[in-house]
């Protein structure tokens, strides 16, 4: 089924207010999934109003919140989203990241109590359309040990950084920690075949290579060792400095019932001016990219979802009938 963005965006948002979300909520909540599903990222697009709708009809996250700023000094802010869906509460924190950058040179905003974030490429890249460099963490349910640990205590905890360009848009970095995503473990399963060694272990903290022992047992961070210290990183920035809940202590998304997950964002937002100066930052920045850009196959990070998102602002974004059918059925 093919939707104009609006009719996407105007189709989840009904769906949402349907399930018990506030209008501010299911509107910046619906925004966010119709810009990830145009970006080419369907998992973190209107695939996931059935799950939020879920998590608002059995309490894990609460349709009435309101975000609300809880602590601040200059250039730090602390939102908290109060159990609701994360995206209004990192509106809020990206709002008062940009001002405070400007006013500061560099700012912190991090949320607590919040939920799944999504693309979090997404608020990045909006500072750096504001000529701001932009760097995003969030932590997400237990999926990863620590290195040398068998059990999940780490979630695959995605980093993004944004880097304004002059005449072009943002370079976009966007990657979660794992090896591999664990939607593509879960495919091995249904169909029965082996995954590489080295995406995860089992219940006993063996390295496995059947799907079905990796889903009961951890997915394994890449690069190994360095890796899971860098979701490590990522877990105490967002849940040490904030309060949030870690890993460990939040249910899987992957089921309908279970705790309000309670989990940590932080944005960090630098203003190129307030260091070697904007023009020259992107001076240095195109020398970089074009340096890069000599050797034949490079393609720049991001520019596979900047071009799906320009088509889809033209033609739309296709997604599965019975998809299309549920986000019906839930709007009604």
């Amino acid at each position: 089924m093919r939707l104009s963005l609006s009719d996407a965006e105007h189709l989840a948002r009904r769906a949402l207010i349907a399930a018990g979300a506030n209008p501010g909520m299911a509107a910046a909540t619906a925004r966010a999934l119709a810009a990830a599903e145009a970006a080419g990222q369907a998992g973190h697009g209107l695939s996931r109003v059935p799950q939020y709708a879920a998590f608002l009809k059995n309490g894990r996250a609460d349709g009435g919140a309101l975000p609300r700023i809880v602590n601040e000094r200059g250039g730090a802010v602390l939102v908290d989203a109060r159990h609701g869906l994360a995206y209004p509460a990192l509106a809020v924190a990206e709002s008062e990241a940009a001002w405070r950058a400007r006013a500061h040179g560099v700012a912190v905003a991090g949320v607590t109590n919040s939920h799944h974030s999504g693309a979090m490429g997404l608020p990045v890249a909006r500072l750096a359309q504001q000529g701001l460099v932009a760097l995003a963490f969030t932590n997400s349910p237990a999926a990863m040990p620590v290195p040398g640990g068998r059990r999940p205590l780490m979630g695959t905890n995605p980093i993004a950084a944004a880097f304004p360009r002059r005449d072009a848009p943002p370079l976009v970095i966007d990657m979660a920690l794992s090896e591999v995503a664990r939607g593509k473990i879960m495919v091995a399963a249904k169909e029965g075949r082996a995954i590489p060694e080295g995406w995860a272990l089992d219940a006993e903290g063996r390295p496995t290579t059947n799907p079905q022992a990796a889903l009961s047992g951890a997915m394994l961070a890449m690069g190994g060792a360095k890796g899971a210290l860098l979701a490590l990183v990522v877990e105490l920035l967002c849940c040490a400095l904030t309060g949030a809940a870690f890993g460990f202590e939040a249910d899987s998304f992957f089921v309908d019932e279970g705790n309000r997950p309670r989990l940590g964002q932080a944005l960090l937002a630098i203003d190129p001016g307030a260091l070697a100066g904007a023009d020259l930052f992107a001076t240095r920045i195109e020398t970089f990219l074009a340096a890069m850009q000599a050797d034949e196959g490079v393609r720049l990070p991001g520019a596979r979802r900047d071009a799906l998102a320009a088509r889809a602002a033209a033609d739309g974004v296709e997604i599965p009938d019975a998809l299309h059918q549920r986000l019906v059925a839930l709007a009604a």
